[in-house]
């Protein structure tokens, strides 16, 4: 095993798991017969070399999406490394449910390495969906949406108040309720969230506006402005006041024509909508640039096929 020879067991998980003594080796018996190789050999206390075949994903799992890409480079990283840190497992009929570590356990797949080194642990359904959380809170950058998600469904699957989860995860009960808040938005602010083209600030000040029509149309503004979240919140009080709306154009669009202006902001719209991502249009009548935002590989492989465009 190329990969798992260089294997060792790191100390990202820290106070969730703690390396034991190593087993003592034992002399291998002769066997008139091929054996099944077993699904988990013991490797230390608490500790298994387990068979990927053998592993199942977490019906807990928060991750909504893991970017091919990133695997990719895990793998490579596993590949030229070792594994860092062992994936945490529990037991589950004649199977093993993955706890944490998908990304990890995905890569050796990738790798089609035959084992990997894994922590099993006794956990309750509730313990296991917190570990994970946990785990991708810590480790493996979950983006808002997804952080969320993993808040409710500690709620709604194991009944705990915010209060409980909180302590759980480690967060205070302010940041499980903000992101809870979230998931109130309706699926196409959720969208530019999870993509990274709308922030979180941005989104709290969003939420200020009860009516989800007139939302979505503030959140275009904000992205085909580019507005600030300090410009967003002065758009959403005069929205609430009922006065018209401040300009929030910058001093360059300002050089332009209300005709031009007009003609910018529009075609920015198009855009943005067409293509599902932040546009800006930066024009002068002798030049001008396009800056189209991205959120990560795969969303600029999404807009390069809409735009018909092979990579």
């Amino acid at each position: 095993m190329c990969a798992a020879s260089k294997s060792r067991l790191g100390r990202g998980l820290g106070g969730l798991i703690s390396a034991g003594a190593p087993a003592k080796p034992t002399a291998p018996t002769p066997s008139a017969a091929p054996v099944p190789a077993p699904a988990a050999a013991p490797v230390a206390p608490g500790f298994a070399e387990v068979a990927i075949s053998a592993i199942v994903p977490s019906p807990y799992q928060a991750r909504r999406e893991i970017s091919p890409d990133q695997l990719s480079e895990l793998a490579e990283s596993i590949r030229s490394e070792g594994l860092l840190q062992p994936v945490v497992v529990r037991k589950k009929g004649d199977k093993f449910e993955l706890i944490a570590g998908e990304r990890r356990w995905r890569a050796f797949q990738l790798l089609k390495i035959k084992t990997i080194p894994a922590r099993l642990v006794d956990a309750s359904n509730a313990s296991a969906a917190a570990l994970g959380l946990i785990e991708n809170l810590q480790r493996e950058g979950l983006n808002p949406l997804e952080e969320a998600y993993g808040y409710a469904s500690l709620i709604r699957d194991f009944d705990l108040t915010q209060e409980a989860v909180s302590e759980r995860v480690g967060k205070g009960r302010a940041t499980v309720a903000n992101a809870l808040r979230l998931l109130s938005l309706d699926a196409e602010l959720q969208g530019y969230i999870a993509k990274g083209i709308l922030s979180v600030g941005h989104a709290k000040v969003l939420l200020g506006i009860e009516d989800a029509a007139q939302r979505a149309v503030i959140a275009r503004r904000v992205l085909e402005e580019g507005l600030s979240v300090r410009a967003t919140e002065k758009l959403v009080q005069a929205k609430k006041a009922g006065a018209p709306a401040p300009s929030t154009q910058s001093a360059g669009n300002r050089k332009l024509t209300v005709t031009d202006a007009a003609a910018v902001a529009g075609i920015e719209k198009k855009l943005t909508s067409h293509l599902g991502a932040r546009v800006a249009l930066q024009h002068t009548p002798k030049k001008g640039k396009i800056v189209i935002a991205y959120a990560g590989n795969d969303d600029l492989q999404r807009i390069l096929e809409k735009l018909g465009i092979e990579a």
